[in-house]
C-alpha cells in the first residue's frame, strides 16, 4: 500500500494497482503553488469524507477525467450522480467489499455542506482493510468515543488524523484518538493550509514521540509505503 500526500487532507492511495484519491482539494490550495496538475492524477475511486469545499473541490473534475467512482454518504453521492458521475453511496456503519479491499464508513463529528450551502449529509471517515494493511482515514472530526469501536474489529497499521485544531482535533486530542484506535503510527493532515490551522511541526512530533507514537508530516508529493 503506497500513500501519497497532496496537501491538506488529500491523499492518493495505491492498493494492488488500484488508485484511490481521498478528499481532492488541490486547485484551491494556495500552499501548493500549482505543484500538481489534477489532470495527471490517477483515480479509480474517489473517497469523500464530507462535502466542504476543502475536501471536494476537485472531485468532479478528477472523476470526469478518470471515470473514477465517487464513494461517500448518500447525500454527497446523490449530488454527483445528478451530474452524471458514477457513484457508490454508503452510510455510517456500512461496509462494502471493493476490489481494493473492504471499506467501512465510520462516524465523524463535524459539519458537512457544499459551497452553495446545500446539505452534504453527515460527515464520516473510512476504514480500509486491504489484503495486507489496514488504515483509518478520520476525515475532519473532533475526538469521539466512537473511535474506540474501530480496533474492536480492525487492527490498524496506520491512522490518518487531522491535527490542525480550530476546525478539528488538535495535537493533544489526536494523541488521545491514537490511543482510542490503538494505532501508534499516525499520518497528520488538515494543518498549515490556512492561518487558523498552522502548527509547530517539531512540537507536534515531540508530543507524539513523548507518548511513544510516530507522527509523520509529509510534504506535498511525498509518499510512504506500508
Amino acid at each position: 500500500m503506497k500513500i501519497t500526500h497532496y496537501g491538506h487532507s488529500t491523499f492518493g492511495i495505491e492498493v494492488q494497482g488500484i488508485h484511490l484519491l481521498v478528499d481532492p482539494f488541490i486547485t484551491g490550495n494556495e500552499k501548493l503553488e500549482s505543484k500538481f496538475d489534477i489532470n495527471e492524477l490517477k483515480a479509480d475511486y474517489i473517497l469523500l469524507t464530507h462535502a466542504h469545499q476543502d475536501h471536494t473541490l476537485d472531485a468532479e473534475a478528477v472523476a470526469k477525467n478518470t471515470g473514477a467512482v465517487i464513494v461517500s454518504n448518500f447525500e454527497i453521492t446523490t449530488h454527483y450522480e445528478n451530474k452524471g458521475l458514477e457513484v457508490h453511496p454508503m452510510n455510517h456503519g456500512g461496509t462494502w467489499s471493493f476490489e481494493f479491499g473492504n471499506l467501512k464508513y465510520v462516524n465523524a463529528i463535524h459539519s458537512s455542506s457544499f459551497p452553495d450551502g446545500s446539505f452534504g449529509g453527515q460527515p464520516g471517515g473510512f476504514v480500509i482493510e486491504g489484503e495486507h494493511k489496514n488504515i483509518y482515514i478520520a476525515g475532519d472530526t473532533a475526538l469521539t468515543m466512537d473511535m474506540k469501536l474501530i480496533p474492536m474489529q480492525t487492527k490498524l497499521d496506520l491512522a490518518i488524523l487531522p491535527i490542525g485544531d480550530n476546525f478539528t482535533m488538535g495535537i493533544e486530542d489526536a494523541i488521545i484518538a491514537s490511543d482510542f484506535v490503538e494505532c501508534d503510527k499516525i499520518l497528520g493532515c488538515h494543518y498549515d493550509t490556512f492561518g487558523f490551522i498552522e502548527i509547530d511541526h517539531e512540537e507536534a512530533k515531540r508530543k507524539f514521540y513523548e507518548k511513544g507514537k510516530d507522527l509523520m508530516l509529509l510534504e506535498p508529493g511525498e509518499s510512504i509505503e506500508l
